[in-house]
């Protein structure tokens, strides 16, 4: 159960008292299981998700393979879901829970309102698709310009650093759609990066050295 004072904690970003507390009389917990689907590619968005706890990947299909976009980590928002609830269009892209998942789900027909009249939500707004589209452009520059192998190591130790662990339980295929290449290839780097001792290969888990 998710209480009003973890809620205030994750949106303190809001600073209008009248504001919180008509995110709390609107909005709405919602939680998910491990690998559920927040929103899917092509559906209206009706609801602002900001995470509360856990993890949403980002992505997007494209012949028959994955392309990541970015993660929603806890007091984020999804700029995509962002984009369509403000132009009542489809959603371009997935949001997957990574793991166990609350988030604070804000009816759509709230946002624009929100954004002409409290400063404070407009600038949530304003740096939301000023950070996605950050990353968005490295993401771009890494996979025009980066090989497969460097952003492998990028990959594992961003992960690494969210989930401050040294194993990252991941396979082959599912880091093959991180990075929108093949298992193959995927399982050719791994196997050389463990040859070089620079990790250890598990049963669908990655150890970093």
């Amino acid at each position: 159960m998710i209480f009003e004072k973890e809620i205030l904690k994750k949106i303190d970003f809001i600073t209008e008292n009248e504001l919180r507390k008509e995110i709390l009389k609107h909005g709405e917990i919602l939680s998910f299981k491990k690998g559920d689907v927040i929103v899917r590619e092509g559906q209206y968005v009706k609801i602002l998700p900001i995470v509360i706890s856990g993890l949403i990947r980002v992505f997007q299909t494209k012949e028959d393979r994955e392309i990541l976009l970015y993660y929603v980590e806890p007091s984020q928002t999804c700029m995509m879901s962002l984009s369509a609830c403000f132009f009542n269009n489809q959603s371009p892209s997935q949001a997957l829970a990574m793991t166990q998942t609350d988030i604070l789900a804000i009816p759509s027909r709230f946002i624009t309102q929100w954004q002409k009249q409290y400063n404070s939500w407009n600038n949530f707004v304003i740096k939301t698709f000023r950070k996605r589209y950050d990353e968005l452009l490295d993401t771009f520059e890494s996979v025009a310009f980066d090989h497969i192998d460097k952003r492998v190591i990028a990959y594992l130790a961003h992960r690494k650093s969210q989930q401050e662990s040294t194993r990252i339980k991941i396979s082959h295929q599912q880091l093959a759609n991180e990075l929108g290449t093949t298992r193959v290839v995927i399982s050719r780097i791994l196997k050389q990066f463990e040859i070089d001792g620079k990790l250890v290969l598990h049963r669908a888990e990655i150890e970093l050295l």
